[in-house]
């Protein structure tokens, strides 16, 4: 049976820091929030490409190598270096070196390199103190989770949290490389017959002969599930391949992707969709299971906080107001400008349905220099590089393919994919680096512009500024939201 392990029921937090990618929940606001006390949580989202890129830009405090030289084999390391570090950092404009997207048999270096980027996400959120911290990752971005999982595993990881998805696999992943053993995932693929059954494996030992020997057996990280409806806990329950420890019940009022509304889709007269009753939860039938949970979205006040502790929510969830703090990963000079709208209260966040590939909701703020711009939005050529978001599909001849709606449209139609999907996708892979402070230099000039998301609740954080205080920290944040 499904449940509260002894070890859970002790040292919970009530504030779970949002696991907001790529790479704005780094390990520096995770370390920050986890040494106060609470859960810190790094994004484990395209971290390959934000290491790589770190690394790229010469490591100055040497943060990233200091955490490299704690990785148990030295070898996969020294050629992580020797292909990506660049002593100093590169020159402005040149492009990064870009690790290559994944497939359904991604070739060894790509694991190791995805392994070591988690590993070393972890490893410096947990470096300093004895506070929790966990990891964010996605079920919608299969092909890289093995990998990224192992990684945190082997830095230690308290908690593993997913959404965007029904991830009924994931506890019994943890629970098997938890021991080294070789782990299948069965892909979700476009076209596929009910007989069907493609998958992909990972193997610890394939991957880095000898590691199990060498590190010896790994804690096995707490399974909170993010879900948006009872049915989803209900079905986790059920169908789940190992223990779930708890859930993160996010509504539709929080940042980055929503699960799209229960029932047939309204529109405001802005084109955003329209939440009802149906989608909100039960919490006395989430109560039911017995396990702790979470509630998500909208909930940046104490006052909130307060009414989710009375309704036996064991705490909150909160992004929107992590994201925007000192210690985060979003680039700084974005940073000033979205608080910047905050303070003069020109704060505009949109509920796109087109915008991610995934065909999932997704919030954007309507910010000035950024992809929400069109004129921006049309300047750029679409290019699919990183991959991130990329599905499978089955072709004519049984093969596999990959294709992304926010890709060339010529190339996507080519793969089978319906023209209409293409219209107003924004690549967010690259936007997202890109808003992380690592944009793309094209050969041809064009930089990758950024997209900011964030809950419906930013102007909220307005609570931490003042004309003389412009910026604040996470620590603020806690203290407000415990007041």
């Amino acid at each position: 049976m499904v449940g509260l392990s002894p070890q859970i029921s002790m040292n919970l937090p009530t504030i779970i820091q949002g696991g907001m990618g790529v790479a704005i929940s780094d390990w520096r606001l995770a370390r920050a929030v986890s040494q106060l006390g609470q859960l810190g949580v790094v994004s484990g989202t395209g971290i390959n490409r934000i290491f790589t890129s770190r690394l790229a830009q010469g490591d100055i405090t040497g943060d990233i190598r200091r955490a490299l030289s704690r990785f148990p084999m030295a070898e996969p390391v020294q050629l992580m270096l020797d292909r990506y570090y660049v002593p100093g950092g590169k020159n402005d404009g040149t492009p990064y070196k870009s690790p290559p997207a994944y497939s359904i048999h991604p070739p060894k270096f790509l694991d190791q390199l995805t392994v070591v980027a988690n590993f070393v996400e972890v490893f410096l959120a947990r470096e300093g103190h004895s506070g929790l911290v966990g990891i964010n990752l996605l079920e919608k971005i299969q092909m890289s989770n093995l990998a990224a999982l192992y990684g945190a595993l082997l830095a230690g990881v308290d908690f593993v949290l997913m959404g965007a998805g029904i991830p009924t696999q994931i506890a019994g992943v943890l629970d098997k490389l938890a021991r080294h053993e070789r782990v299948l995932y069965r892909l979700d693929v476009h076209g596929a017959a009910p007989d069907d059954d493609f998958q992909m494996s990972f193997s610890p030992e394939e991957v880095f002969p000898g590691i199990a020997n060498l590190v010896g057996a790994l804690k096995r990280p707490k399974f909170l599930p993010i879900i948006s409806s009872v049915v989803l806990a209900q079905a986790l329950l059920k169908r789940s391949e190992g223990s779930v420890d708890g859930f993160i019940i996010e509504g539709p009022t929080a940042g980055g992707h929503n699960a799209p509304p229960r029932g047939a889709v309204r529109l405001n007269a802005r084109g955003e969709p329209i939440y009802g009753e149906r989608d909100l939860v039960d919490l006395d039938k989430i109560k039911q299971t017995g396990l702790p949970f979470w509630l998500a979205g909208g909930f940046a006040h104490p006052v909130q906080v307060q009414r989710a502790l009375a309704a036996g929510a064991t705490g909150v969830q909160v992004g929107t107001a992590f994201a925007l703090c000192n210690e985060s990963g979003m680039d700084p000079e974005l940073k000033k400008r979205v608080l910047k709208t905050v303070m003069d209260a020109k704060v505009d966040v949109f509920t796109s349905l087109q915008a991610s590939a995934t065909g999932f909701p997704f919030k954007v703020v309507n910010l000035e220099g950024t992809l929400s711009e069109l004129a921006l939005y049309e300047a750029r050529n679409r290019i699919c590089d990183l991959g991130f978001l990329r599905i499978l599909f089955k072709k004519e001849d049984g093969t596999l393919g990959y294709r992304c709606a926010a890709e060339p449209v010529d190339d996507y139609v080519q793969k089978g994919g319906h023209i209409e999907d293409t219209f107003n996708r924004a690549c967010l892979c690259n936007c997202l680096v890109a808003t992380a402070g690592f944009p793309q230099h094209r050969r041809d000039g064009y930089i990758e512009s950024p997209l900011i998301t964030s809950g419906d609740d930013l102007a909220t954080v307005g609570h931490y500024l003042t004309p003389a205080k412009t910026g604040y920290s996470a620590e603020d944040v806690l203290n407000y939201l415990l007041s």
